[in-house]
């Protein structure tokens, strides 16, 4: 005999007096024939068959996330976007070029997955207009598996993805966001909210390939004061407005997080979204410079203070700066500010001020060693109780870079002071008993829970013996 719907089977199922759910047979019925043959449907008209049923056409399979295997076909669910690439194109070996978009959604806190939309699916009606958050249907995908062997969904021709503003108990995206405090190794796909916690700079590299590549960096701060590195490849500073106040709060969709050099450190990609609370126009800043330090591409890199003691790391392309000396009070229009980084370039202007008491000299701000704590930024003055040391270091990827340390003391504490690459130049030009006075400082955790501090772009030490 032959059934059109749904219903008639469950009333089937229901009249032979089977006791277990289509969905439990279903499951039993795909780990009897083993994995990587049967999909949902398959599996219902196998169920079909052994009640003599024999089913007119393919049924709609609807699976959750979490449920996604290799192999499955013609799969259709409901799901909310994480985030959403630019559509690439590449060409395929005979040269024929192809169009590319990927997608991250999840259906739970836990649940996320990869869509591939290829092709004409890739510049779908609408496609570019979805906003993390938004529920969509996938409609007949099917299933592979992605180079690290997770389910990837794959919208080909006979696939498509509709929006919908259907009700869904699939959470929004504010309650899936996590804070930094609250983050571990291993984890991916996440939404991560903090804090702006000092510099934002751009970085341009070569791959492994040879390829040029672009990064954009900075650091956030959680909850509970701790702070994590943040690398996001394939961005630049394109990616966020040109001015970001003090302590923005800044949410990341669509990250991961590794172990790196100093501890955990929030990983994305060019499809990551950032969303930045805390945009403000361009105002000036009038602050005391502390230090400067050119850099061999002639690019002044400045430690100021204004008179909140908020410290600044001034980055200056466009020698604007070249008549100001250490001590003096400046005012300056910067291009951008992101948090405490600030840029100056041909469309800014610096100006030497009146010396104004308010705003303290270097003296009045320098820390006590025994005062330091983690992911603070520092100026101290100290004295070298060991041999500055050079040793190279391995990365994971396969780099060696250079690592200077040296162990200083004041009347308060101990502590390392550590410089990495051209910071780690700074460090073998002390001497055993010199007393050195160390801007733009930033302080870590490191072996044992001890604190550490490291150099900067930003950091000076200048011998007062």
């Amino acid at each position: 005999m032959t059934i059109n719907s749904f219903e008639k089977d469950l009333y089937i199922v229901s009249f032979t007096d089977i006791t277990q759910t289509i969905e439990e047979q279903i499951k039993l019925k795909k780990e009897k024939i083993g994995a990587g043959y049967l999909t949902d449907q398959g599996a219902l008209f196998l169920i079909a068959s052994d009640y003599g049923v024999t089913l007119s056409g393919p049924l709609k399979v609807e699976m959750s996330l979490k449920d996604l295997y290799a192999g499955a076909k013609e799969i259709s669910l409901e799901t909310r976007v994480l985030n959403l690439s630019p559509a690439k194109q590449f060409s395929r070996k005979d040269g024929s070029p192809f169009y590319l978009r990927t997608m991250t959604v999840y259906d739970d806190a836990n649940s996320t997955a990869s869509v591939k939309l290829w092709d004409d699916k890739a510049n779908l009606p609408g496609i570019e207009n979805l906003k993390p958050g938004d529920l969509i249907k996938i409609i007949k995908a099917y299933v592979k598996s992605d180079l690290d062997g997770s389910p990837t969904i794959n919208i080909g021709s006979g696939s498509n993805v509709e929006a919908t503003d259907s009700t869904s108990e699939i959470p929004t995206i504010d309650t899936i966001t996590k804070d930094v405090s609250e983050l571990q190794e291993g984890q991916k796909d996440l939404v991560v909210l903090g804090e702006i916690d000092g510099v934002i700079s751009g970085m341009e590299f070569t791959n492994s390939r040879g390829m040029p590549g672009k990064a954009l960096r900075m650091r956030l701060k959680g909850k509970d004061g701790s702070g994590m590195r943040v690398v996001l490849w394939g961005k630049d500073e394109s990616s966020i407005p040109n001015m970001i106040s003090q302590s923005a709060k800044v949410r990341l969709l669509g990250v991961r997080v590794k172990s790196g050099n100093q501890g955990l450190e929030i990983h994305g990609n060019d499809a990551t979204i950032i969303e930045i609370e805390g945009g403000k126009e361009a105002e000036p800043v009038i602050a005391r410079v502390l230090s400067m330090s050119p850099t061999e591409n002639g690019r002044n890199m400045i430690l100021a203070v204004d008179n909140q003691k908020n410290l600044y790391n001034i980055s200056d392309s466009s020698n604007s700066t070249s008549i100001c000396v250490e001590g003096d009070v400046i005012e300056c229009m910067p291009s951008k500010v992101y948090g405490n980084s600030i840029t100056l370039d041909e469309n800014s202007f610096v100006r030497k001020l009146d010396n104004d008491e308010s705003i303290p000299s270097l003296s009045q701000i320098r820390t006590k060693i025994n005062d330091v704590k983690v992911d603070g930024s520092y100026c101290i003055e100290a004295i070298i109780l060991k041999v500055p040391e050079r040793r190279e270091v391995q990365t994971k990827t396969g780099e060696s870079i250079a690592l200077s340390e040296m162990f200083v003391e004041d009347d308060t504490g101990q502590i390392w002071v550590k410089g990495w690459r051209n910071q780690a130049r700074l460090i073998d030009k002390c001497e055993l008993g010199e007393i050195v006075s160390i801007t733009g400082l930033n302080a870590k955790a490191g072996l044992e829970g001890r604190i550490e501090m490291f150099l900067t772009v930003f950091s000076k030490i200048t011998k007062k013996n």
